[in-house]
């Protein structure tokens, strides 16, 4: 992790392999335009939050130490977040969503730092720190909720993804990067788009990550809770979105009673959501939740879950009846009929590892099986004692001794022959593996594994309980391999250079107690004579205005904005809202004074 982050008890406990997202904050590459832009949208959101948001929220916030003046530093969010059990990391941008999920299995929050555009200020796709602080920080603050968030999370991160998922993960990442870069060209962005949109044709089945992505989505993000009448709003991405939180509201959008069959339901990240589900409560969240999980191969295994991790092309593990852990990359099943399971046989390829209660066992890492593993399962043909729940005396019954060569010939048909070496069994006294020397094993006429490859190490199981993504152990595995994006200073231009300096003098005199009026006359003229169309710079120098009572720049940039509400209907609500936002505030401060 890199060494200027600030950490705390709940991430010095996060496993390599995700501290690998962290980045530091680097709070200074803020401008005073990025707070502008903070403070415009918190305010807006809150005044509106205040009449349709969870209760939670408007709670939250004041625990959160989220505040409507300047965007919130990781430090300050982690000294408070650690009070209610949880954590904030700034983390680079949008990573996998295996381990998004495992972030809230360690009940960390991940904040994409960078801020949107102004452009893009009422929503965009892109994670930024509007949306993951202001949008799921708050919320926390509601234990119920936020234990939907871990357990989510827990059972999330072992769901199997498809190889298709993970190439538009890739393709989603690349489109969201050039989205929210300044100097991305508009052809490259309509390429990026149009490779997310051919890949998402591509997809004829919903894999297991991503209904449990459609469930993330219709309840962390787009969430409605209440009746299909009288709801509010817990999402975040309904939160820290000005004009979809106003527009869910009407009867535009469908509202759904959230049930199970909402992970069937995709989504467009790009466009707003045409209906939302409403669940009663937050305990319903976790009805849903562990009646969805029944059906993931984490719980099931089987053939179904051995054939998902083969087709996902992924590391994943598979775990026995024994068991038993294996940990690698599957790309073989031998199914038939005559075995009580379905599985004749099945072979990892590469490095593999073998472990017991999510530990390696020690002989079993990478090194030790650098080509994979295969075994039978199921019971030997004419026995009906599985090899598993055999005794010491059992196994003398059925000849099979140490240093003796003997035939091993399952219900499927596979046959194990070789010199045993010896066994190992669980603390339970099951038998979980079986070695051979001069070993061959056979399916009909196909060679398994012959002499020449070594110590044979046959698994031994009656079937597969559990098969989910990724490793048993992670430190079994080298599970590093993000690049961090390049965090090197934006080149601005001249006049974007400009634009920040005029920002950061208005910001200047609005802490002032005292200003000239000539400080003020000169700030307008720079504004109106270099950047006349940034409509959040003038709403900030409107507000210096008021503080001063300066009546004719506030009635010469109220009429300036005006204009360009006129000329520009897809910002004209934007400078209509802020001017009464403002406005409504002077007010209410002369009303108490």
């Amino acid at each position: 992790m890199h060494p200027d982050i600030t950490s705390n008890p709940i991430i010095d406990r996060l496993p390599a392999k995700l501290k690998q997202y962290i980045k530091p904050q680097d709070y200074e590459r803020y401008t005073a335009q990025d707070h502008a832009l903070w403070r415009y949208v918190m305010r807006k959101n809150i005044k509106h939050l205040q009449h349709v948001a969870h209760e939670s929220y408007l709670e939250g916030l004041d625990k959160t130490g989220i505040t409507i003046e300047r965007i919130p530093s990781m430090y300050g969010m982690n000294r408070i977040l650690q009070d209610i059990g949880w954590a904030a990391v700034a983390v680079d941008g949008l990573i996998p969503s295996d381990a998004f999920m495992e972030f809230q299995a360690y009940n960390t929050l991940v904040i994409a730092s960078d801020i949107r555009q102004l452009d893009h200020i009422e929503y965009t796709p892109t994670p930024d720190i509007i949306h993951e602080s202001a949008g799921h920080a708050p919320i926390l603050a509601n234990r119920e909720y936020a234990e939907y968030l871990r357990r989510f999370g827990q059972i999330g991160s072992k769901a199997i993804s498809s190889a298709l998922d993970d190439e538009l993960y890739e393709a989603v990442r690349t489109l969201s990067i050039l989205k929210e870069h300044p100097s991305s060209s508009r052809s490259s962005i309509i390429e990026a788009e149009e490779k997310v949109t051919a890949l998402q044709g591509q997809i004829t089945t919903l894999s297991e990550m991503t209904q449990m992505r459609n469930l993330h989505w219709w309840t962390v993000e787009y969430g409605l809770i209440g009746t299909i009448q009288d709801y509010k709003q817990y999402g975040a991405g309904l939160l820290s979105s000005i004009g979809e939180s106003k527009w869910c509201m009407t009867d535009e959008v469908t509202k759904i009673p959230y049930t199970i069959e909402a992970a069937q339901q995709n989504f467009d990240v790009t466009k707003p959501q045409p209906q939302l589900f409403v669940t009663p409560d937050f305990a319903h969240l976790n009805l849903v939740l562990e009646e969805f999980a029944e059906s993931l191969s984490l719980r099931k295994g089987g053939l179904s879950g051995l054939k998902k991790l083969i087709a996902s092309k992924g590391l994943g593990t598979i775990e026995l009846s024994t068991g038993l852990q294996i940990s690698g990359t599957f790309t073989k099943v031998i199914e038939d009929d005559n075995s009580r399971n379905g599985i004749a046989y099945f072979q990892t390829s590469g490095e593999t590892v073998l472990a017991y209660r999510d530990q390696q066992m020690t002989g079993h890492g990478r090194l030790d099986h650098p080509n994979g593993i295969g075994s039978p399962l199921g019971y030997l043909k004419g026995y009906n004692l599985a090899i598993e729940d055999m005794s010491p005396k059992d196994l003398a019954a059925y000849d099979i001794h140490e240093g003796k060569r003997i035939l091993l010939e399952f219900e499927s048909g596979v046959k194990v022959e070789g010199r045993v070496i010896t066994g190992a069994r669980n603390i339970f006294g099951k038998i979980q593996a079986v070695y051979f020397e001069e070993c061959l094993v056979t399916y009909q006429r196909e060679l398994l594994f012959t002499p020449d490859m070594g110590v044979y190490c046959m698994a031994v199981c009656k079937d597969i309980t559990s098969a989910y993504a990724g490793p048993a152990d992670d430190e079994s595995f080298d599970l590093i391999h993000h690049q961090v994006s390049d965090d090197s200073p934006i080149t601005v231009s001249d006049q974007e250079a400009k634009a920040l300096e005029l920002f950061g003098r208005a910001k200047s005199y609005i802490k002032k107690d005292n200003i000239t009026d000539d400080e003020l006359s000169k700030l307008e003229k720079d504004y109106l004579s270099t950047e006349p169309t940034n409509w959040l710079l003038g709403l900030e120098i409107i507000e210096v205005a008021i503080k001063f009572n300066n009546y004719s720049t506030i009635i010469r940039l109220k009429d300036h904005l005006n204009l360009l509400a006129n000329d520009n209907k897809e910002i004209s609500h934007l400078i209509n809202e802020g001017l009464e936002m403002i406005e409504g505030e002077a007010l209410l401060a002369t009303s108490l004074d």
